[in-house]
């Protein structure tokens, strides 16, 4: 998701969308930690995507 895509949207859609992201960290970093995530690089996306939105949120307060 690009930065344009996310900054459209309104700060209580962002928040949402920052959990939602955070909870697939989660899920991914116990599935690289069981040997069950194929993809490592999926972390690090997510990661990236993670801040995008946190750089949303702060451009918007």
């Amino acid at each position: 998701m690009k930065y344009t895509e996310i900054s459209a949207k309104s700060v209580s859609e962002l928040t949402a969308l920052l959990k939602e992201k955070k909870v697939l960290l989660f899920t991914l970093r116990q599935k690289l930690k069981t040997m069950q995530l194929t993809n490592p690089n999926e972390i690090r996306d997510t990661k990236k995507e993670i801040a995008r939105i946190n750089t949303a949120i702060s451009a918007a307060k």
